[in-house]
């Protein structure tokens, strides 16, 4: 861990949000309750840790989705609505983002009837007590137009369901026409120091140029760069890691060699080096807000310390040679762009 952390930073968001400061690290629930150990009360302790240490008036982004779970259903959200249920007092203190309109196979699907599908089942899970700041297709439906697709997310923003439009794994292109229609506020897709290639860095650019926010996810290469794996076999049995080529054997030794450096650097720096990868992320833009996730309340505070750690112009021309080296191995993508 780090050094002392004295105060937590705060960004704004982004369009229609910009009255909200959120926390420097947004905080994604992606893997809580999936595992014996990930308790009620060990994840209300981790989502805790994160909004308790924010100045007063600032909010902890929280990331969910209809469908992280084991068994693809709102799970995760369940335990949202139970937590809100114990610490009602949170919902203020919380700008809960949450990704739907998963359709039949698990294709995207943004139609107008999947997508009241969606805000059923997201707005049952929940509960009275919390409702959505921010609704995001998890990924843009190739069947339909961008236009059509923020023209059903209108609807259902003017119906009460939502307060924010965002948009996942989106292209630049696709980002300014949606944008055109109605203020996205926030765009969601991967960057870290092996997800850095032209179109996210062209999403970046315009997100900065329309006042968008980036909500930056898989900041520590879904644990490889932070250090919390170092080869495939670490994987649990059916991770889903182990689908991608990014993550096999004979393409991970080339990719682990990229980032090499990091955790020297970090030492140097007196950090870990998933906190210095996250602090990479942070520092491409005060729109840019990583999005790593944890299940702890320790992970969680020391993602959050992350988003002090200023880096010198030196330390940053060394990350970003890493960040320019050529990645093997396809990432999570799907749907369009």
């Amino acid at each position: 861990m780090s050094g002392a952390i004295l105060v937590a930073k705060t960004t704004r968001l982004s369009g229609t949000a910009s009255d909200v400061f959120v926390g420097r690290v947004s905080h994604g629930l992606m893997m809580m309750g999936r595992t014996p150990e990930s308790t009620d009360e060990v994840c209300f302790a981790a989502i805790k840790a994160g909004v308790d240490r924010l100045p007063v008036g600032s909010k902890m982004i929280l990331n969910s989705s209809e469908f992280y779970s084991n068994t693809w259903g709102p799970e995760n959200l369940e335990l949202l609505g139970r937590f809100y249920t114990k610490y009602p007092e949170y919902a203020d203190r919380t700008f809960l983002s949450v990704k739907g309109a998963r359709g039949a196979g698990g294709k995207p699907d943004s139609s107008m009837e999947n997508l009241r599908k969606s805000m059923i089942t997201i707005e049952r899970a929940l509960g009275p007590h919390k409702k959505m700041d921010l609704y995001q297709p998890a990924r843009i439906d190739p069947t339909m137009s961008i236009e059509d697709t923020m023209n059903n997310l209108v609807v259902l923003l003017k119906e009460g369901h939502f307060a924010h439009i965002g948009l996942s794994e989106c292209s630049a292109k696709t980002l300014r026409r949606a944008h055109a229609v109605y203020p996205v506020t926030a765009a969601e897709i991967e960057v870290s120091l092996w997800a850095y290639e032209l179109e996210v860095t062209k999403v970046i650019d315009t997100a900065r140029e329309l006042d968008i926010s980036v909500l930056a996810y898989s900041p520590l290469g879904k644990g490889f760069i932070g250090g919390k794996f170092s080869s495939a076999s670490e994987l649990p049995a059916g991770d889903y890691r182990t689908r991608f080529a990014r993550f096999k054997d004979d393409t991970l030794a080339h990719n682990m060699q990229l980032v090499s450096a990091l955790p020297e650097l970090a030492a140097k720096k007196r950090v870990t080096p998933a906190q210095l990868a996250i602090a990479w992320v942070a520092a491409l833009g005060p729109h840019v807000i990583p999005l790593p996730g944890s299940s702890t309340a320790s992970r969680t505070l020391e993602n959050c310390e992350a988003g002090e750690i200023e880096l010198s112009a030196e330390e940053m021309a060394a990350m970003n040679a890493m960040a320019a080296g050529e990645v093997k191995g396809g990432r999570m993508t799907g749907g369009g762009r």
